[in-house]
Formats: structure tokens, sequence, C-alpha cells
């Protein structure tokens, strides 16, 4: 089956912004599409208001409805009108009887509109130069047919545009004496609400416009400082994985304070932990290998020996043979299976703070009975010579501890005759506690004594089949594990040798 695929972040990211910029996009269109809508209506109420006191005022008056008096009435109650551009009275067959525009007044009583008409002497109506005739007649044919046609027991508004200005035209039906007498239109410039429409739409473009530019420049810096290296220690997680040769320098990271260095650090250091961990993993296995073909090769020729001598007493000592190195063979192969499971526990093994001194006592009382229980006589003994009042802690795991004390009391034990003496000194210094322990064995023969810490070193006792040669090894990894150093050396007054081990003070 083909493996799909996978988007990058960053084309996610873009995708989503896209997705919800379209969403957006789509409500801002609803939106500045019924913006004018909401705006005409809302100019239409104002209209109702001075309507309805328009015919309040006619009816309270009793004014007849006909040019003469229509004339005259607008003429007296010009102040309903400041506001508007033209007011309208047609009767019931739309004929135009009133119209602000055609009156013999001061131009400043009404707001002034770019379609003026002024009757003569003789009674003909002429349009001012802003508007032809044509334009009038158009405008009023159309309200007649909005008035025959259109309307229908309710207000009728409607917008248009003449010239670059903009009018909102409301038209009512009039009512005097529950009769109905005829219509009034009224029309008003409304240009403030194209411009209301337009600051709107160039706010909205802003908008967008800048919070485009804000997601580019964050998608530019998620790119560069998150992304790239994000796909960059992809590819070198994978080039561990494949166990390419392609050199991948993840370096410049270790600088950055935040959690990408924090990631790229903690990648690395896992990555060469993993490394040492294959790489001791490989030579563990030819090391065993090494050391168990020795013995191995010494019981395949007493097993032939064997089936070949007579002698009872011959027989015997190729017997002790075939029992050591199975006996050998067997001790190599358990201690190397703890020592794996041993390591892989001690990722998962949390430190505390704990008394070294008390661990020391312990490990040293359980020696002190089995010593006695195998009848040997060999004394231990422990100098403490530490002042301060937490001199004795330090952080550290427990049950490991108490394994590196272990180990090398056991290694001291072995190289020990009957009625010699093993010393454990407990020292310290201003940052760290100093454990010593001594024997009065044979010392070490070699020039460089660091050499015994190796997997597998050949320097041994004779027993030897009750030591694999790797538990001074486990004793190293674990002091190095408490960030600690170990050494060894031969004695200086004394014939012996010594082996000192340095742990961090708890603080």
């Amino acid at each position: 089956m083909k493996q799909k695929k996978s988007a990058s972040i960053l084309r996610k990211f873009l995708l989503f912004n896209l997705a919800v910029f379209s969403v957006l996009g789509l409500f801002t269109i609803i939106y500045l599409k019924a913006v004018q809508p909401n705006l005409v209506k809302k100019r239409a109420t104002n209209h109702y208001i001075i309507i309805s006191n328009t015919i309040d005022h006619l009816d309270r008056l009793n004014i007849n409805f006909n040019s003469e008096e229509i004339k005259k009435f607008l003429l007296s109650t010009r102040f309903l009108f400041q506001s508007l551009d033209r007011v309208q009275f047609y009767n019931n067959e739309g004929i135009l009887i009133g119209d602000t525009n055609i009156l013999d007044l001061d131009q400043n009583v009404f707001t002034k509109s770019d379609v003026i008409i002024e009757e003569t002497i003789g009674g003909e109506i002429k349009a001012d130069n802003n508007l032809n005739n044509s334009i009038v007649k158009e405008n009023d044919n159309l309200t007649k047919l909005t008035i025959i046609n259109q309307y229908q027991d309710e207000p009728i508004t409607t917008s248009e545009k003449i010239q670059n200005n903009f009018f909102v035209r409301t038209t009512e039906k009039i009512q005097l004496d529950n009769l109905d007498t005829g219509f009034i239109v009224v029309t008003e410039e409304a240009n403030d609400i194209l411009n209301a429409v337009k600051e709107r739409k160039a706010f909205i473009i802003r908008t967008v416009l800048a919070v485009a530019l804000v997601i580019l420049i964050f998608s530019l810096f998620l790119n560069k400082y998150i992304l790239k290296p994000i796909g960059l220690l992809v590819t070198f997680s994978e080039a561990i994985k494949k166990k390419s040769n392609k050199s991948i320098d993840i370096k410049n990271f270790f600088v950055r304070e935040d959690e990408i260095g924090k990631l790229t650090k903690s990648i690395d250091e896992m990555t060469k932990e993993l490394q040492k961990r294959t790489t001791r993993a490989e030579t563990f296995s030819n090391d065993l290998a090494h050391e168990i073909r020795n013995p191995l090769a010494s019981l395949k020729s007493a097993s032939e020996l064997l089936d070949k001598t007579t002698e009872k007493i011959e027989s015997e000592k190729l017997l002790e043979i075939i029992n050591h190195d199975v006996e050998r063979i067997e001790r190599l192969i358990t201690d190397y299976s703890q020592m794996l499971k041993d390591e892989a526990t001690w990722s998962r093994e949390k430190m505390s703070k704990i008394d070294l001194v008390e661990i020391i006592n312990n490990v040293v009382e359980d020696f002190r009975q089995d010593l006695k229980n195998q009848n040997k006589k060999i004394d231990i003994n422990i100098k403490k010579k530490i002042t301060t009042k937490n001199g004795n802690y330090i952080l550290g795991i427990e049950n490991r501890l108490e394994q590196v004390v272990a180990n090398l009391l056991d290694n001291s034990i072995s190289f020990s005759d009957d009625n010699k003496k093993i010393e454990i000194e407990i020292e310290e210094t201003t940052k760290n506690l100093v454990v010593l322990v001594k024997d009065e064995g044979p010392g070490f023969s070699e020039t460089t004594p660091q050499k015994i810490f190796k997997r597998f070193y050949s320097n041994r006792p004779k027993s030897f089949g009750k030591h694999s040669g790797l538990g001074l090894n486990i004793v190293k990894n674990i002091v190095e594990l408490h960030e600690g150093t170990i050494s060894a050396s031969n004695r200086v007054k004394k014939r012996g040798a010594q082996v000192e081990v340095l742990l961090p003070k708890f603080s």
C-alpha cells in the first residue's frame, strides 16, 4: 500500500488561514451588501416621521387636496421639510399637484438639490442647468408608475444615483377623513450613505490587507525559525534511522535558548547516547564472544582427552577443568545479561538524597556475616572522616551505590588471604565525598592500573569461575552515572591495592 504523503505544517497553516479568510470574505461581502439597504431603511424611518407630521398638519388645517391649497400649505409649513431636497404631492391618478421645487421661494428654505425646477410667469416649468427636462420628466414618470403600479398599502422606499449624487425617495398614501386622498413623495440627498459604505469598504480592505500582511510575516517567521529547524531535525533523525552517511549539521540550533534549541540538544544527546549504547552493545558482544571462546576451547580439549584417558586421577583433573570452564561460561553469560538489564533500567531510575555512609555500613555488615559463614578471617574496617552536618549525603540511586560498594569489596576479598585487612576510608572535600577501598593483596602489576575497569580484563584471581571480569566495569559505569570518578593505584606505604571513588555531595 502506498504511503500517503503528509502535508507540511506551513501548508496546513496557509490552507487553514485561506479557509478562514474565505469564510470571513463571504460574510464581509454579505455585510457590505446589507450596509447600504440598512442605511437607506434608517433614512426612510426619518421620512416616515416627516410624512406622518405632514399628514397630521393637512388634517388639522383642513387642507383641500388641490394645487392651490397644497401650494399655500407648502409655503406655510416650510419648516417641516428643511432636511429634505424635494417634497411632492400627487392625487390618486398619479398627477403632480404640489412640488417644493417649483415654488417661487428662497432656495435656502430647503436643502440644496441638484434638481431645481422653477415656475415661470407663464406657468411653464423649466429645469436648472444641472439636469435637463428629460431627466425631470423621466423621474416624474417613474414616480407616477410607482404610485399607480407598485403601491400596495405599504410605504415604498427607493434609492437611485443621479449624476454622482445619491437620493432616497419615500412614497406613502395620504388619508384625510378616512379617505384615500393622494400620495406624498419625499426625496432626500443621501451622499453620506455612499460615503459611509465607501468608508466601511475601505476600512475592511485595509483590515484584510493588514491581517494578510501579518499572516504572511508570521508564516515567514514560522517557516524560518520553527518549521525549517523541525524539518532539519526530522531529516537528521531519518538519516540516523537509515544509517546514512549524509552529514547534517544541527549545531547552529544549540545556541538557541528556546524550545527548538532544547529539542535539538535533547535529540543530539539522545542520538549520541543511542550510538554509544549501540557501540557498547557491539563491543560487549565481541568481548563476550572472545571471552567464551577460550573456555570453550579448553572445554573441547578436556572432553576429547576424557574419552581417551583411562586413569582415574587424570579423569578427575579433566572433569575439574570441564567443571571450571562451564562455571566460567555460565558466570560470563549471567553477568553479561545482568549488566545489559541494569544499563537499560538506569535511565528510568530516579535519584534522591541518600546517606552514603549508611549504605556502606549496611553493605559491610552483610559481607562480614558472609565471611563469618565461610570461615574466612578477613577483617573489614570503616574509617569515617566527615565533620560537616550534611557531609554524608549525595544525590544518587541507593541500590546502584550498594552495588558499587559490594563489587569493590568482592574484588578486594578475591585478592586477599586469611588474616588480612580491608579498609574503607570515607572523607569529604568541599564538593565531593571520597571513598577509599584498600586491601593487603598483591597489588596491581600493571603500569596503568586504570585498565582494571575495562570489560573482561585478564588479570584475575584464581577463583575466576566466580568472577566474570565485568564487576569493576559495572562499578565505573555506575559511578559515572552519578557524575563521579573512579581510579585505582597501588598503596604507597603498604603492599596492596586501593580504589578511590569521588561522588558529588548533595547541596
